[in-house]
This record gives C-alpha cells, structure tokens and sequence, in this order.
C-alpha cells in the first residue's frame, strides 16, 4: 500500500497538469473559437453535438450546458446516426463534433454526411490536421502535450480540455445573447435552483380582497378576514394603492382608540405607502425585501408599476422552499 503522501502527490500532480493545459488551452484561444460563437449565436436551427467513447460523455455534458444556457442543443450518438438518426439533424442545424485523434470513423461519417447536406461542421480535436479537422468549417484547438494518465494513455487531460471549451463557447454564447438570470430561471423550473430562480409572479396571491378610503369598520374587518392574508390593500377610485391594513394594525386601534375605533374609516386605519414589488423579480429580491423590513408581505404591482396584481407572503416561500 503506498503511503498518504504518494497518494496525495499523484492526485495533485493530476490536478497540475490539467490546470497547466487548461491555462496553456486559453493562451491559444484565438480567431477559431471567435468564428465559432458568431455561427452557433447567428444559427436558425439547434447545435447537434456528437462524439463517442469519452468524446461522447463530454459531449452529452456540452449539450445539456447549451440548452440550459439558452442555445438550443442535443447530443446525438454517432453511431445511432448511422444507422437511422442522421435524420434528426437538419439544414439549418450546425454540428460540433468532438474526437481528441479526430479519426473516428463513426464521427468522421457523421461529419461527411453534414458536409454534403451543406451543413456547418465545428470540432474540437487534439489533433488540428486530422480528417476531421479537414471536414470542419471550425476547429477548436483541443491538443494537450500528454494525458495525466502515468501511461499517457487514458483519457484525462484532453477531456477536460474539450469539456473546458464546449463550456467556454457555452458562455460566450449567453453573454452574446443577453442571456439573464430571468431566462435561466425558465429553463430551470424545478429542483432547488429552479426555486431559488423563480419570479414573484410564480407565487403570488391573486385574489385579493380590497378596501376603498371610506369603508367602515366593519367592512375593514370583513375584508381582512375573508381569505386570511393577514393584509388588505386600499384603494382609490383608479385602483391605485393608497395604503394597506394588517391584523396588527386593527389590535393597535383597539388598544389606542377603545370603543371609538369603530367610527373609524379604512383610510383612518391604513398604513399608508406600504412595499411592494414588481411581477418580473426574483422570489428571491421579495424575501430579502420582507427581511430588510421586518414584515411578511409585499404588494405585488404589474409590469408598468401602476396597478397591484397580487400578494406574495414569507408564508408561501417558505411552503414552496424558496428558503
């Protein structure tokens, strides 16, 4: 058995010489990889990404990481596409083909095929005069001196190279794009990260009583427990929000005002200019919103900022665990 420090020496070696060849990867970043981004960001159709073996596993990763970034991809295996699945790429796609050697047969078909339907061909390979560097439109400089592997023979090194630049072009893609933390959110709509990316809009409350300025006691109290939000909004005649009136605003007018409170209007109990927020923010903003201020809800107003569309409440967060 080797010792503790020989094996903590051959993992961090591991991990140097990838560091090294990614660091070595960005100092040749040049012209290529610039071609690359303009075709894929100005493509009418999807990025079909292939590759077998461990060319196939990196591609299966770079394609999801496109869709989810905002570039419409799938991986398709090359060996399925010759015998039938060749017909799921189409004229307006664009093929990112992935193979260190750049000579396997199967992704060299595949390649051939785009070649004569007169579809763009990108690659990422090791080796830039293989055959399939002479099939591509654009190739992606994926060569490493040698694999961390000790027999220089299992892929390592050059893996993580092709995963490094699928994922380089993955997010000069979505800076390209504009792509925001809005439009993650929509591909992103389940799972912890979908929550914590959700918009207020997603967990509001949308049918909320209302009060009008002169709306007596006993309306106020009517209104204020018909659906048990805790919380009414005032209005005035356009629907403008004027105030809002909570359970704790009606215990302190019974303490302070005794039996004169019921005399006492909706626009006498209101809390005037209460908080809100706007529909296209994040759940996210609302919770730190209610902190900050030390309450439980916030007025949800519509794109325009004019009129209150709904409620969102700490309550419901905390049921959709958003935190």
């Amino acid at each position: 058995m080797s010792s503790r420090e020989k094996i903590l020496e051959w993992g961090r070696s591991t991990l140097v010489a990838e560091s090294e060849a990614l660091r070595w990867t960005s100092e040749r970043l040049g012209d290529a990889f610039f071609q690359a981004v303009e075709l894929i960001a100005h493509l009418k159709g999807k990025v079909v990404v292939s590759g077998l073996g461990k060319s196939g596993h990196v591609g299966r990763k770079l394609a999801a990481t496109f869709a989810s970034t905002g570039t419409s991809a799938f991986y398709l295996h090359p060996s399925e596409a010759l015998h039938g699945d060749l017909g799921m790429i189409q004229s307006q796609d664009a093929l990112l083909l992935i193979a260190f050697g750049g000579e396997t047969r199967e992704t060299l078909e595949v390649a051939r095929y785009a070649n004569r339907q007169g579809i763009p061909v990108l690659s990422i390979t090791g080796k830039l005069n293989s055959t399939l560097a002479q099939l591509s439109d654009v190739v992606l400089d994926g060569s490493v001196s040698r694999e961390a592997c000790p027999l220089n023979l299992a892929p390592t090194t050059s893996t993580t190279v092709a995963m490094a630049v699928g994922d380089a072009l993955a997010v000069a893609l979505m800076r390209t794009k504009g792509f925001q933390e809005q439009d993650f959110a929509q591909f992103h709509p389940d799972g912890s990260l979908g929550r914590k990316l959700s918009q207020v809009q997603d967990h509001m409350r949308t049918d909320l009583p209302f009060l009008l300025p002169d709306d007596t006691f006993d309306r106020v109290l009517e209104r204020i427990t018909a659906q048990n939000y805790g919380i009414v909004p005032v209005f005035d005649s356009q629907r403008k929000l004027l105030g809002a009136i909570t359970d704790g605003d009606l215990r302190r007018a019974l303490l302070s005002k005794r039996e004169t409170v019921f005399t006492l209007k909706a626009s006498d109990l209101m809390t005037r200019n209460p908080k809100t927020i706007g529909t296209g923010h994040l759940a996210l903003e609302a919770v730190r919103i209610m902190e900050d201020n030390r309450i439980t809800s916030l007025f949800v107003l519509d794109e325009a900022g004019q009129n209150v569309s709904g409620l969102i409440r700490m309550h419901d967060l905390l049921a959709a665990k958003i935190i």
